[in-house]
């Protein structure tokens, strides 16, 4: 008698393993932060002097609507925070690629003060703000144990883009003119972000049935869906204004030294050639920093993480009072690169860590707009110091300080209660 008990084909062959997501989201999310660079004021400082003489411009008037563009668009930022949370990353980052590149389109368009700062309202907004938040914002909801290292990733990679994107402008500028810049710009935005958006981000592991770090959270111990304080209990937090100050701190006073390097590093005696090439060991510094830090944010120190940052930042300030040309001016850069980046990454992974991901958007999209408002401050306050004093020095040892003090409150000030099923800290 024949036995029946044979499995089926289907009983016997076992379901393949399903390849978790999130590193393919990280991939997403670093091209998405690279694609932030016309935004950025790197990228924008190479269309300012060929502006000014096609237009008839004044450099003050450029600089004028440029502060108010980072301003304006800085402060809708936390409404798109909450739009993030609310609608999901994937929906949000299709809708600010499409604006972003609509803006940049029109920048191509511009022939008054009053167009060109309404597209810097839209480029800082859309651009430096809020397609950073997303792809930042995606990426730590996808994971837990290794957040910082995959935020890291994200940053190195995006910065990466971000540091490129002035060389291969400036070519295309002296090529084409400015106006097909801003127009490719545009059209390169909405043939990248719009189907990455679309077609590769997924808000959260739930979505395609996955999980927090691709396992299940009883062999993990982690959350499986989005836990945490709201922004309003966030705000009462005292570690939340240990992060906004570091944040702010950092954008102002990088922003000031970047601006401002070329006639800095003149100053100290440097060429203009060395100067410019100074941003090069910054870059290299920032990257290593950045893949560096991010993995010990997942570790048990991050108040003495943040607090080493803030102290390098203190450092490279000093630094740029005594440097000179060859060894010192590489070591300078260095540590300035080295110090920003830092901050930002313990930044970036800390905030969830600390507050979780269930309003991230609103708690990250309020930091993210101290950030870039920051910025606005920064290059202006050394200006008007140069033009009292004749130098960058008062203004270079007065702000050093700034950075110190907020890494002194870091250690001083307890961390949070960490969220619901989040690890402690």
């Amino acid at each position: 008698m024949t036995s029946n008990c044979a499995p089926s084909p289907a009983e016997s062959t076992a379901a393949p393993p399903v390849r978790f997501h999130g590193w393919r989201i990280v991939g997403y999310a670093s091209v998405a932060l690279a694609m932030t660079a016309p935004g950025q004021t790197l990228a924008v400082s190479a269309f300012i002097d060929p502006m000014i003489a096609d237009l008839g411009m004044t450099r003050s008037a450029v600089s004028t609507a440029y502060l108010i563009g980072t301003l304006a668009g800085a402060a809708a930022l936390p409404g798109i925070g909450i739009l993030i949370d609310r609608y999901g990353v994937r929906r949000c980052m299709t809708v600010i690629g499409a604006v972003f590149g609509t803006v940049l389109v029109a920048l191509s368009l511009v022939t008054e003060i009053v167009g060109l700062t309404a597209g810097f309202v839209g480029i800082r907004l859309a651009g430096q703000g809020a397609l950073g938040l997303a792809a930042t914002t995606v990426t730590a909801h996808w994971f837990l144990r290794r957040r910082g290292t995959a935020l890291a990733v994200v940053s190195a990679v995006g910065t990466t883009g971000i540091s490129l994107a002035p060389v291969l402008l400036e070519r295309l500028i002296a090529i084409q003119g400015w106006r097909t810049a801003w127009l490719v710009e545009g059209l390169v935005v909405w043939a990248i972000v719009i189907p990455i958006a679309l077609l590769g981000i997924r808000d959260r592991p739930t979505d395609v049935g996955q999980f927090v770090d691709g396992q299940p959270p009883a062999k993990v111990g982690g959350d499986t869906g989005p836990v945490g304080v709201t922004r309003a209990g966030a705000l009462r937090t005292p570690y939340f204004w240990i992060l906004a100050g570091a944040v702010a701190t950092a954008g102002m006073l990088t922003t000031a030294v970047g601006f401002h390097q070329i006639s800095l590093l003149t100053e100290r005696g440097l060429s203009a050639t060395a100067a410019a090439a100074n941003f090069l060991p910054q870059t290299v510094a920032g990257l290593a920093a950045t893949l560096l830090v991010g993995p010990l944010v997942d570790g048990r120190h991050p108040r003495a993480l943040l607090a080493a940052a803030m102290a390098g930042l203190g450092t490279a300030l000093v630094w740029a009072t005594l440097v000179t040309p060859g060894w010192s001016a590489i070591g300078f850069g260095v540590a300035i690169g080295a110090a920003s980046a830092a901050i930002r990454t313990v930044e970036t992974a800390l905030t969830p860590r600390l507050f979780g991901t269930a309003h991230l958007g609103a708690i990250r999209g309020l930091l993210t707009a101290i950030t870039v408002g920051s910025t606005a401050f920064g290059p202006l306050l050394f200006a008007l110091v140069h033009d009292t004093t004749g130098g960058y020095q008062a203004a270079l040892l007065g702000c050093a300080v700034l950075p110190v003090a907020v890494g002194l409150a870091a250690l001083a000030t307890p961390l949070p209660a960490p969220p619901t099923n989040a690890p402690e800290v």
